[in-house]
């Protein structure tokens, strides 16, 4: 069931429930986990905080990349993480959250149409990027604090913002596509990759990183 996706940009985009993304094998070594929280380079926000601490919690390899996309930046400019690993339970329900929400909207569509239409805001959950713990979603602020504009809140769904969260998209303000511009060079510049659905949501060692790189597998798998 490999789907590809019209992009908001022009061309296509590989979508998470693309069957060759589940066919990437994994190696995962058990490489350890750091929480961003105690990363002075680093700003966190409270707002996807859990009681467990899970959201500040990333691969100790991947928080190594944020520092350096930090450095990369234009001074007086932060990145600012907003969420990184995200149990099975959490992943679970999102999924089955939104996919309800699509089913009630559009109840003619197959169930190939509702998948597609459902990973292009939240991953399935086999393959999910936060569930590795090399997946972060993240944003721009100032030194003190105050986020910058990238035309759309983070989370925001393709339905409620006709498609503005993709990240190509050409409907958002000169300066939000220029924001999004300096996190991208930023990121891609550390070896992440971008989902391009999503402007804040980026990867490393994951499944969907494997395919869209390259790399014949992944090294990170799901955590429990």
């Amino acid at each position: 069931m490999g789907q590809r996706s019209a992009g908001s940009g022009g061309g296509t985009m590989i979508l998470l429930s693309d069957s060759r993304v589940a066919a990437v094998p994994v190696r995962d070594e058990g490489e350890p986990v750091a929480d961003v929280r105690e990363v002075p380079e680093l700003r966190v926000d409270g707002r996807a905080a859990d009681a467990a601490g899970a959201y500040a919690r990333l691969r100790a390899d991947v928080v190594s990349r944020l520092v350096d996309a930090q450095r990369k930046l234009p001074d007086g400019l932060r990145l600012l993480v907003v969420e990184g690993y995200r149990p099975y339970a959490a992943q679970h329900a999102i999924w089955t959250g939104y996919s309800e929400e699509l089913r009630r909207r559009h109840p003619a569509w197959p169930a190939e149409r509702l998948l597609v239409e459902a990973s292009k805001f939240v991953s399935p959950v086999e393959v999910a990027p936060h569930s590795t713990g090399g997946a972060v979603d993240l944003t721009l602020c100032t030194a003190d604090g105050d986020e910058l504009d990238l035309g759309t809140p983070i989370d925001a769904t393709p339905v409620e913002c006709e498609d503005a969260c993709f990240t190509a998209a050409r409907n958002v303000s000169a300066a939000a596509a220029e924001n999004r511009r300096i996190l991208i060079d930023a990121l891609s510049a550390v070896g992440l990759v971008n989902y391009p659905t999503e402007w804040w949501h980026w990867s490393y060692g994951d499944r969907y990183w494997a395919l869209t790189t390259g790399a014949s597998c992944a090294p990170y798998g799901p955590m429990h």
